[in-house]
């Protein structure tokens, strides 16, 4: 990943604002911006953006790691054993030894959303201002460019494959966590084999029956899967830091007419949303397209969520598409569409796909049947 161009925006905003440095927290942002993503932050990461050049503040057993990966001029690192604790032993000593230099009044960029009410103190106690660069972070990752795009593509590749795999193998019997094995190989096994060095990151969820199927967000179990179970089998997958998703909800035998009824809903509010998102358009007039679907039907109490989401680095992105968000659709933005209904004694019903906008049209890089035919095991 080249960050130099996103730097180099950063750095233009920073002289149009007269920011004298700026702060990232943000795990997500540090990797959009520097390429380095350690897989735990209980010992504090901190990027810092200063016109002439990138610092990176690190623990010592990330190092090397940043050594290897980062895309920084500068490396800072502290210490947690008494042979170099000389050095340094807290990311609060480098921060403030960077913004040192800095008279008392001079704007520092943060991420109101993600500054940490201690690294807060530290900068207003040295007199500088505070000046939030999260909205400016958020709107640069809005448009993917064609690297994230050709690995969201992959990742669409693959996250079909592992939800194609999981789901031929629903039966009676087995746990939602069996059921996510199957797919979980595959996909290992897929990006071995065509992708040497690669990272992966995925997360699956399967809940199933009528209690869980109605809550949007949970892990799966150890509940075994009964006859006539409802299952909404949850995927994102993530190759070299991008992610796509893919979601369908199954039946394990033959559904209700009220399960069938309000599974149709849900698919044709998809659809609506599907068919209405494209360059141009705003954020809530896809919303509104499944929403309208939504109505009819008379379930609009049961749509308790967006249509759906920004996607990319992050299993939620910004820019989301609500009912309140006038935002002009552009080309390069990637987004989930996951319309849900999530209806106590019948169930929750949702299918989600990953679709990039290009002036071409809305391309579409998940794949799996959607109607009921195609989804009764």
């Amino acid at each position: 990943m080249d960050a130099s161009k996103r730097i180099s925006e950063m750095k233009n905003f920073m002289e149009e604002n007269h920011l004298k440095a700026s702060i990232i927290i943000n795990f997500e942002n540090q990797y959009y911006l520097s390429g380095f993503k350690a897989i735990t932050y209980s010992r504090p990461v901190v990027l810092v953006i200063e016109p002439e050049r990138t610092n990176l503040i690190v623990p010592a057993l990330e190092e090397v790691h940043a050594q290897s990966e980062a895309q920084a001029d500068q490396l800072y690192v502290y210490y947690e054993h008494p042979e170099k604790s000389s050095r340094g032993i807290s990311y609060l000593d480098h921060t403030k030894s960077i913004l040192s230099k800095f008279a008392p009044g001079s704007k520092i960029g943060v991420e109101f959303h993600s500054l940490p009410v201690k690294v807060a103190y530290l900068i207003k106690d040295m007199g500088l201002e505070l000046f939030d660069i999260g909205d400016k972070i958020a709107e640069m990752r809005y448009i993917k460019d064609s690297q994230e795009i050709a690995l969201l593509q992959e990742s669409g590749r693959l996250v079909s494959l592992a939800l194609s795999e999981s789901l031929k193998h629903t039966q009676p019997g087995m746990t939602e966590i069996e059921l996510d094995s199957y797919g979980n190989q595959a996909l290992f096994n897929e990006t071995a084999k065509k992708h040497p060095n690669a990272t992966l990151e995925f997360f699956v969820m399967s809940p199933s029956g009528l209690s869980r199927s109605i809550m949007p967000h949970v892990f799966s179990n150890t509940r075994q899967l009964e006859e006539k179970d409802i299952i909404i089998h949850s995927r994102q997958v993530g190759l070299n830091g991008y992610r796509a998703e893919c979601e369908r909800t199954l039946f394990v035998g033959e559904p209700t007419v009220e399960q069938k009824n309000a599974f149709q809903v849900a698919l044709e509010a998809q659809l609506a949303a599907l068919d209405v998102i494209k360059v141009g358009v705003r954020a809530k007039d896809v919303d509104d397209a499944a929403r309208k679907v939504i109505r009819k039907a008379g379930l609009e109490e049961y749509a308790i969520h967006r249509t759906g989401h920004g996607i990319g680095i992050g299993l939620h992105e910004e820019p989301s598409l609500r009912f309140d968000n006038d935002l002009i659709l552009q080309e390069g933005m990637v987004f989930s569409i996951e319309p849900g209904l999530y209806i106590p004694g019948v169930g929750g019903f949702r299918h989600s796909d990953t679709v990039i906008l290009t002036k071409e049209g809305t391309k579409l890089i998940t794949d799996y049947p959607k109607e009921l035919k195609d989804l009764i095991f």
